[in-house]
């Protein structure tokens, strides 16, 4: 088994170095997506369409235009698509515009990270004034009392991760039993993370007879067989356009044997336009160290990872949303679901385990019609 440099060059060979340089295309005005509807023709609540025009939204995203009008008629849903494509509000809107028309009932959203729980209820609070739908979050490395007391009252959307949802359900303070309806979201990454055990027995805790939306960004066979097991009859929509983004610009930082891979990084991160980094690293320790690394040399930085508390980590993720850093380096749970505006530049200072990962953490930039710059180190 190769170790240190010898297994990164292993990582580098496996994955194909070529495939992190592609220059950024410019997508003519003709190619974009014309959408069917407006948010206006949906048949939905008067209330929730005055909400979305508030938040300025008028003409749906291609996962939104296609999936809202299935899941108002009440069909399971698979949605293949990239990252960023506005999946969150495609399943939202419809299950806000249900709850409001059956506020008995609730919604279960699955999804792998703290973070993208976090940031869907976020936008649930967008959509939902003044419509008197209440939410909870139930999510690991976070005090459980809280969320025990939240559940004691009527919660219209539960939303949680994988782990932390089957605790509550064996600690019977989550009851699915009328739990009809349910989203799936980042079935993929849920997949990876090990959780499929959990999900099977969260959908074992549901009725059989359910409205189940599942969203990813592939579509692997072990991806086919959980569609199988737990949906029925789906529509199924897909969106995917190419692998990677159209508008990142992607290029490697060759490195040499002996060179100063902090120092080139350094050079990098002193460039004008390297104003909001993302910086990518394999391991919670080495997140953390380059981070304070950057710190002390003048940089404002800080870092995401799995043994920072939610706390720490909204707060890091906050501030650099904010502008109130210039980097933020993370391990491979911010590579998901997280958006973040406006970031210049993606770098992976450590190469990502899969082609997979590749893919996810460069979609950070680039986003909504933005020319993003991913470089990674070789």
């Amino acid at each position: 088994m190769p170790t240190g440099r010898g297994r990164a060059q292993s990582f580098a060979q496996r994955l194909d170095i070529s495939s992190f340089i592609n220059k950024a295309v410019i997508v003519e005005e003709v190619d974009h997506f014309i959408p069917e509807h407006e948010f206006a023709d949906f048949l939905i609540e008067e209330k929730l369409k005055k909400n979305i025009a508030t938040k300025g939204y008028v003409a749906p995203t291609s996962i939104q235009d296609r999936t809202i009008p299935h899941i108002l008629k009440g069909q399971d849903v698979v949605g293949i698509a990239n990252t960023g494509t506005g999946k969150t509000a495609a399943f939202l809107i419809p299950l806000i515009n249900k709850m409001m028309k059956n506020p008995n009932e609730s919604v279960l959203v699955v999804v792998p990270t703290r973070e993208l729980a976090s940031q869907i209820n976020d936008e649930l609070k967008g959509f939902a004034p003044g419509t008197g739908l209440f939410s909870v979050v139930c999510v690991g490395g976070t005090p459980m009392g809280p969320q025990l007391r939240d559940l004691r009252y009527k919660n219209h959307f539960i939303i949680g991760t994988p782990g932390r949802l089957k605790d509550l359900i064996e600690r019977r303070a989550l009851d699915l039993s009328q739990t009809r309806s349910v989203v799936l979201d980042e079935a993929d990454r849920m997949l990876d993370m090990g959780f499929l055990p959990d999900m099977k027995l969260i959908m074992s805790k549901m009725p059989s007879e359910r409205h189940t939306l599942f969203f990813s960004a592939t579509m692997s066979k072990e991806i086919e067989k959980l569609v199988n097991e737990f949906l029925r009859e789906p529509v199924k929509i897909s969106v995917k356009t190419r692998d990677t983004a159209k508008n990142v610009d992607q290029d490697i930082v060759r490195m040499k044997a002996g060179e100063d891979k902090l120092l080139a990084l350094e050079n990098l991160l002193k460039k004008s336009d390297f104003n909001k980094v993302l910086i990518f690293g394999r391991t919670k320790h080495g997140v953390e160290r380059l981070a304070k690394t950057l710190s002390v040399r003048g940089f404002k930085a800080d870092s995401i990872h799995g043994d920072k508390s939610q706390g720490q980590r909204q707060r890091a993720l906050d501030n650099f949303k904010q502008d109130k850093l210039q980097i933020l380096v993370a391990t491979d749970v911010a590579a998901r679901g997280l958006d973040i505006p406006l970031v210049s530049h993606v770098i992976n200072y450590d190469l990502p385990a899969t082609y997979d990962d590749y893919i996810h953490r460069i979609g950070r930039t680039g986003r909504a019609g933005a020319v993003g710059k991913a470089l990674t180190f070789v």
